[in-house]
């Protein structure tokens, strides 16, 4: 057993403390705001948090490991929508939209998801699994302790399998914390005529594998015009859940898809994008305690002057969790500072709000909360210490990486190298 670490120097300290469970209105922007704070690690969990003088008085400190760090701790953020297995970025759909191309028509020319699915299908395990922990390194570099990881540019029996294989093979490699899930119904593959006809098959032949072989936690399902319908969707859902897979969804993206009723309906975790979600909409989703999940980055990286309001999903009740998006097409990004930054300045958040909703909320939306996405005693000791003097400058000072220092389950797993000039 190794000896206790206690971390102490911090010039702010935000625990998150309060109860496991996704946080709206006031209680979102309870950071647990300690100055001067100070943690202490016992194995994996955090035996206290809180002021220095308070850490002090455990006994456990008189034979701990003193570890001295200035900044900004806070929970190791969870990122709960990524689709971080891929074969090669979208280098020539970003070209083409740079050129003035809309998304429809970018995938009319062969790209768009199809484009990765083609790319995932010819490549080696060996070179998945190769990017995947290159990822993987990448997210813990930045602060992130936690991930989801979809499937999803398979969309057969053997490139899923071998995609939802390669997750749990990366998470076996690496301290990064993966949770997978089948997202077989991405798209609609060339080699089927309709999307029912897709459904009726992933049901069939590949969700009895996946089940069988235990190789996702959750089923997802792109909810969108052209892609599969809200029926379409809560039928595939529902088989999913039969076969012991908690459901998400992608929702209202584009438009008005009726994904975030069919979230509510069949009790998903989270509706992910729901840019459009209306506030009937919403008024469900708050009614099964389904979170949403908004993607800034996306909207961004897509050019678009649109982005969710987060103050009506306040009003309504619907506790909010943000995260990447990490994808070749639509969101190359695996820096949740950003997202923290974009949430802010373009989505009416607090930043506190936005950094319970990289946190807590994420947490929730994975149904982990019981673990982390807070500095709490019993908690894993998930925690990530930025170079800043004031919690604010992580969404002020936008475009870089702030993380100097990311412990995970009690060890440390990523700690940057002092420049000198």
């Amino acid at each position: 057993m190794p000896m206790p670490l206690l971390i102490t120097g911090l010039t702010q300290l935000l625990t998150l403390d309060g109860p496991r469970e996704a946080r709206w209105g006031k209680d979102a922007l309870d950071l647990g705001l300690v100055e001067n704070g100070a943690v202490l690690i016992d194995g994996e969990k955090i035996a206290e948090a809180g002021t220095e003088k308070k850490v002090l008085k455990n006994p456990l400190c008189r034979k701990a490991r003193r570890l001295k760090v200035t900044g900004v701790a806070l929970p190791s953020f969870v990122d709960s929508h990524t689709h971080a297995v891929f074969a090669e970025p979208r280098l020539a759909d970003f070209s083409l939209r740079t050129s003035g191309f809309s998304y429809q028509e970018i995938k009319e020319k062969g790209g768009g998801i199809i484009s990765s699915v083609k790319a995932a299908r010819g490549a080696s395990p060996e070179k998945l699994l190769s990017n995947l922990l290159d990822f993987s390194r990448r997210f813990l570099e930045n602060g992130t302790g936690t991930v989801e990881v979809k499937s999803g540019y398979g969309l057969d029996l053997k490139s899923e399998i071998k995609l939802l294989e390669t997750i749990k093979k990366a998470a076996g490699k690496t301290p990064l914390e993966m949770l997978p899930t089948f997202l077989g119904a991405h798209a609609i593959p060339p080699e089927f005529g309709t999307s029912r006809d897709y459904l009726d098959y992933l049901v069939k032949k590949v969700l009895p594998e996946v089940a069988r072989k235990k190789l996702a936690v959750f089923a997802d399902v792109f909810c969108e015009k052209g892609y599969f319908g809200a029926k379409e969707s809560l039928y595939y859902l529902a088989e999913c859940k039969r076969a012991g897979l908690t459901p998400k969804i992608h929702a209202e993206q584009m438009g008005k898809s009726g994904g975030s009723a069919a979230a509510a309906s069949i009790g998903a975790i989270s509706a992910d994008h729901v840019d459009y979600a209306d506030r009937e909409y919403l008024r469900l989703l708050k009614k099964s305690g389904t979170i949403a999940t908004l993607l800034p980055a996306s909207n961004y990286f897509l050019g678009l002057s649109f982005f969710p309001d987060y103050r009506k999903f306040v009003e309504e009740g619907v506790p909010v969790c943000l995260a990447t998006d990490f994808n070749p097409g639509t969101s190359p990004c695996l820096n949740m500072q950003f997202v923290i930054s974009a949430a802010a300045t373009h989505m009416r958040m607090k930043i506190e709000e936005a950094i319970t909703a990289s946190t807590i909320n994420g947490a929730c939306a994975l149904g982990i909360q019981a673990r982390t996405g807070m500095l709490q005693r019993g908690m894993q000791a998930d925690i990530s210490v930025f170079d800043v003097k004031d919690y604010r400058e992580v969404a002020y000072y936008f475009g870089s990486n702030l993380n100097k220092l990311t412990i995970k389950k009690g060890k440390t797993v990523y700690e940057k190298k002092d420049s000198s000039f």
